[in-house]
């Protein structure tokens, strides 16, 4: 059996991705042992768990930049994290480490360099993360969701940097049936449009008041939402709900909202826009303004610049700038093809696949260089 560690969380834009790409590498090669290092913080504390996969987490905190004085915790729990690893890797040795963002993906892969265990990473957004930008001069491979990204990162090698897209659940083949995908929302079977706003599980309350103003003053005939407010406001906006607003609080898997909607009015997380990409959905994208480094705002304007979207920054949603842009796209059905033709471009379905062989080609490699003795 061989031993691959995907290190990273926090969110679920670090840990997600790592979770496809193991399956992926399992899929491809039954031999394969995956197993995640994360951190008791993060989101892989309520996930991991439930996986299939064994995992490690530890106590690691941020760098506190206003509170400084809590900086000591930073660092008692950078150096048990790196002991923890260690014991890990002496008890079963990794044979490729990789890492996904985060920092338990900096503590591990910190550990990789020192002793010589080849990393690769994948990053999902245009602006990449300390970890990744900091790590990147010693990567076999980045597998990158934004090709834009590259410009940021120093490669360890030509040929380092990879566009492969963001590792997702891909669409199935064939795609659902629209006509049943509308029923499963008692939307009419024919006719209209199908606005999706989807702002993650925990939703945007800036967002959600926005479109229940738009609600109440009068949606684009023709038009039907499904909205889904996140789990936290779901109580406050679920009175909206009639036979053209369907209202819940989240949809997991996405598949069911992603197959009725012929538009989108989402973040601009990398996830989030992979998928849309992937499903051919024209996307309206408003970046959360907190995200760390503004993220997601460099990910929206990228594809923007590429014609795949449409950026609306949060200060600028009101609710007649989002009237207006959803009446333009709807009478404009050239506009709309155009914006699903460059998704197809962009779109990337099958990067876990791809992230899963490529790796596997580098875990080959490694045994390849291994003295036989090693390998016995």
């Amino acid at each position: 059996m061989t031993r691959i560690v995907v290190a990273g969380g926090g969110t679920g834009g670090h840990l997600y991705p790592g979770l496809a790409i193991a399956r992926a590498l399992v899929k491809a090669r039954s031999s394969i042992e995956p197993l995640f290092i994360g951190a008791r913080r993060g989101i892989e504390r309520d996930v991991l768990p439930k996986t299939e996969f064994p995992h490690l987490l530890l106590d690691l905190h941020p760098l506190y930049r206003t509170a400084v004085w809590n900086n000591w915790r930073t660092i008692v729990g950078g150096v048990s994290g790196w002991r923890a690893v260690g014991q890990l890797m002496r008890r079963d040795p990794a044979t490729v480490i990789v890492g996904t963002g985060g920092y338990a993906a900096g503590i591990t892969l910190g550990y990789g360099v020192v002793h010589h265990i080849p990393i690769v990473q994948q990053i999902g957004d245009v602006r990449p993360g300390l970890t990744a930008r900091f790590f990147s001069r010693w990567t076999r491979e980045a597998y990158l969701n934004f090709p834009e990204a590259a410009l940021v990162l120093k490669a360890h090698h030509e040929g380092a940097l990879v566009d492969t897209g963001m590792p997702i659940d891909p669409p199935p083949v064939p795609r659902p049936d629209r006509r049943a995908a509308r029923a499963r929302w008692s939307f009419p079977a024919d006719g209209g449009s199908v606005l999706l706003i989807y702002c993650g599980s925990q939703g945007s309350l800036a967002v959600n008041r926005v479109v229940a103003d738009w609600v109440a003053q009068g949606l684009p005939a023709g038009l039907h939402l499904l909205w889904t407010t996140g789990r936290a406001t779901y109580d406050q906006f679920k009175h909206l709900e009639s036979p053209t607003v369907r209202v819940c609080d989240y949809q997991s898997p996405a598949s069911d909202a992603y197959a009725v909607a012929d538009l989108a009015l989402a973040r601009a997380g990398a996830t989030t826009t992979a998928e849309l990409l992937a499903w051919g959905i024209p996307a309206v994208l408003v970046p959360l303004p907190t995200a760390a480094a503004d993220h997601q705002t460099t990910n929206a304007v990228a594809l923007e610049q590429a014609g795949a979207a449409i950026h609306v920054p949060q200060s600028k949603l009101t609710t007649q700038r989002l009237d207006e842009t959803v009446r333009a796209l709807l009478a404009d059905p050239a506009a709309l093809a155009r914006l699903v033709a460059v998704a197809a471009v962009r779109a990337r379905p099958n990067a876990a696949a791809e992230i899963a062989r490529r790796i596997l080609a580098v875990v080959d490699e490694v045994s390849r260089a291994q003295p036989r003795s090693s390998r016995a």
